[in-house]
C-alpha cells in the first residue's frame, strides 16, 4: 500500500468504512435418512416466488435464505439464523444439509425441478430451470453454496472519486470502480477457494463415474487429498458452452455485449434438444446462454433492477450496484455456514480488491487467472503447490500471506469501527495458511480420512447437530408472527400474479426473451 493512499485512509471518517453485505444461503432440505427431499416446498415458508427472504433455487428441494443488506457482520447473522429457525420450526420432519456437495440422490429425476406456480413468470422459471436440466444433468444442479453480495456506502464514492481525479459521472465512475475489484478479486479469488472452500468429498450417488483423482473411502465417499472445493471444479459448476466467452471484466460496456452476444448465439448442442416438445418448454433458447444468470462466474456485477426487467438491462440502464461473491462453499461445521470472522474479512478483502489497481486483464493472464483458480481448487492445501503471478511463481502459501499483510496495513490504516475483530481474524487465517488442516476442506478431508464414518452419515450427524442448535429454543413469537405474515402475504402475491397473466405464456415468453440490454 502506497503512503499516499495510507495517509488518505487515515483522513477519512468511520461511515466511509461501514460496507453493506447481504447473504444469499443455500441448503438441500434431506428427510431423515439424509435422502434429498421429495416433498414439495413447505406451505407454511410461503411462495418460493415472491417471498422476499425465503426461496429455492433450481431445485424443489434447495432452500435459499435472503438477508437484507446490514452494516455488522452481528446482525446479518441474526437475519440468517432467524429464517433458519422459521424453516426448521414449521418443517420438523426434515433438515438442511450443510455441505456444499449433496445429499444421497437416487438418480437424475431424484432431483424434483423447483415449481412456482401458473403464472408467466412462474412459469418462466420452471421453463429456464427445464433448460439447465437438459443442458446440464439435474445432478449438478443440487450444489449449495453461500452468496455474498457487498457494496461500499454512497458517501464513500465522491470523496474516492476526487481522490482518483476522475471525471467520468459519478454512475460510470462507481461501475468502473467495481470492474477493477472484480478484476482483482478474479486475480485473487483463490485465497478464498483455500480459506473458505469445504468440499473435498462427495457422495458416489453425486458422480455418474468415479475419478481417477479421487479416492474410494468406505463404500460410499470419494475424497480428494488436497483439494479445497470440487463445488467449483469441473465436476462442479463448469461447461464445455461458457469457456469460450472470455469474460475477464475489463468494463461494464465489453461485459453488457459479451453476454448479449452469448444470449444470442445458437450453440449446436443446444439446437438438437430443441425448444419445446409439444407444450413442454425444454428450454429457453437454444443459444449459449439461456438467461444472463445461466453464465457460471465466481463473481458478477449487479443492479436492483426493474420488476420483469433483464439483469443486464438494469446494468446498462443504471450501471453497477454492487458485486455478488459465488466461490464460497458452506463451511458444514456452522450452523449457518458462515460466520462472522468470514463476513469481517470479505468486506475488507473485497475493500482491498477495490483500493488497489485493477488494471485490464489480458487474453493471456485471462488465462492465468483459470489457472491458478483451477489449481487451487484441486490441490490448494498442498503446502507445496506455486501459483503463477504476473512477474513471478511463488506458493500459494506466501503469496496468501502477502495478501493478508497488505489487507492488516489497510485496516490499519482506515481505523474502522471494528478494527480489532478485522485483525483478529486475519490472524487466524493467518494460521489457516500455515497449516492447512486447520480450513473446512482440512478439517473435513481429515476427519473423514482418520475414521470410518462415510461423508453422507458425517453431514448428516452434522445437519442433526445443527438443528438442535438452532431449535433449543422455539422462535420468538414476535419473530413467528411476523415470519408466518410474511408467508401468507407471499402466497396472496403469487395467487394475484396468476389471475393477472394475461395472454399465452408463448407471448410472453416473447417478450421477456425479446429485451434488449
Amino acid at each position: 500500500m502506497s503512503t499516499e493512499l495510507r495517509d488518505w485512509l487515515r483522513d477519512q471518517p468511520a461511515d466511509l468504512f461501514r460496507f453493506r453485505h447481504g447473504i444469499e444461503k443455500e441448503g438441500l432440505r434431506t428427510d431423515a435418512s439424509g435422502q434429498i427431499s421429495q416433498t414439495n416446498h413447505p406451505q407454511a415458508l410461503g411462495s418460493a416466488l415472491t417471498h422476499p427472504q425465503i426461496t429455492t433455487d433450481y431445485s424443489e428441494a434447495l432452500l435459499e435464505f435472503i438477508t437484507p443488506a446490514r452494516t455488522r457482520p452481528e446482525d446479518t447473522l441474526q437475519d440468517l439464523a432467524d429464517l433458519h429457525r422459521f424453516a426448521l420450526h414449521v418443517n420438523p420432519q426434515e433438515d438442511i444439509w450443510p455441505a456444499s456437495m449433496p445429499a444421497v440422490l437416487d438418480g437424475e429425476l431424484s432431483v424434483r425441478i423447483a415449481e412456482y406456480g401458473s403464472s408467466h413468470i412462474g412459469r418462466l422459471k420452471n421453463a429456464y430451470r427445464h433448460g439447465l436440466w437438459h443442458r446440464y444433468g439435474r445432478i449438478m444442479q443440487t450444489i449449495a453454496g453461500v452468496h455474498f453480495n457487498y457494496s461500499v456506502p454512497d458517501s464513500f464514492w465522491p470523496a474516492w472519486q476526487v481522490r482518483q481525479g476522475s471525471d467520468s459521472s459519478p454512475s460510470d465512475f462507481r461501475s468502473q470502480s467495481y470492474f477493477g475489484l472484480i478484476r482483482q478479486f478474479r486475480r485473487h479469488s483463490w485465497l478464498l477457494l483455500y480459506l473458505f472452500g469445504a468440499s473435498p468429498a462427495v457422495d458416489r450417488s453425486f458422480l455418474r463415474e468415479g475419478s481417477a483423482r479421487m479416492q474410494q473411502h468406505g463404500e460410499y465417499s470419494l475424497l480428494m487429498q488436497d483439494a479445497t472445493s470440487l463445488r467449483m471444479s469441473d465436476m462442479g459448476y463448469t461447461n464445455a458452452a461458457q469457456q469460450s466467452l472470455k469474460v475477464c471484466f475489463n468494463s461494464l460496456p465489453t461485459y453488457i455485449e459479451t453476454l448479449h452476444r452469448a444470449l444470442h448465439t445458437p450453440y449446436p448442442p443446444y439446437q438438437s434438444i430443441g425448444i419445446k416438445k409439444g407444450e413442454q418448454y425444454q428450454q429457453l433458447n437454444a443459444n449459449i446462454l439461456q438467461i444472463e444468470n445461466e453464465y457460471y462466474s465466481d463473481i458478477r456485477p449487479k443492479r436492483n433492477g426493474q420488476s420483469g426487467e433483464k439483469p443486464l438491462a438494469a446494468l446498462k440502464r443504471d450501471g453497477v450496484e454492487y458485486v455478488e461473491i459465488r466461490c464460497l462453499d458452506l463451511n458444514p461445521y456452522l450452523p449457518l455456514g458462515i460466520d462472522a470472522d468470514q463476513i469481517r474479512f470479505l468486506n475488507w478483502f473485497l475493500f482491498w480488491c477495490l483500493v488497489t489497481e485493477g488494471r485490464r486483464i489480458s487474453d493471456v493472464e485471462c488465462e492465468r487467472v483459470g489457472f491458478n483458480q483451477r489449481l487451487a481448487v484441486l490441490y490448494g492445501r498442498d503446502p507445496k503447490l506455486r501459483l503463477v503471478g504476473e512477474d513471478r511463481v511463488q506458493t500459494l502459501r506466501d503469496w496468501g500471506a502477502s495478501v493478508l499483510d497488505e489487507i492488516s496495513a489497510l485496516v490499519e490504516a482506515a481505523a474502522p469501527e471494528d478494527a480489532a475483530a478485522v485483525q483478529s481474524s486475519l490472524t487466524q487465517y493467518r494460521r489457516w495458511l500455515q497449516q492447512p488442516g486447520l480450513t473446512p476442506s482440512g478439517r473435513m478431508h481429515d476427519e473423514l480420512r482418520n475414521r470410518p464414518a462415510e461423508f453422507r452419515d458425517h453431514a448428516r450427524t452434522l445437519a442433526r447437530q445443527h438443528r438442535s442448535v438452532l431449535t433449543e429454543q422455539a422462535p420468538d413469537p414476535d419473530l413467528l408472527q411476523r415470519m408466518q405474515a410474511m408467508s401468507a402475504r407471499s402466497l396472496e402475491e403469487q395467487a394475484a400474479l396468476e389471475a393477472a397473466s394475461e395472454g399465452s405464456f408463448d407471448e410472453f415468453v416473447a417478450r421477456y426473451m425479446g429485451q434488449s440490454a
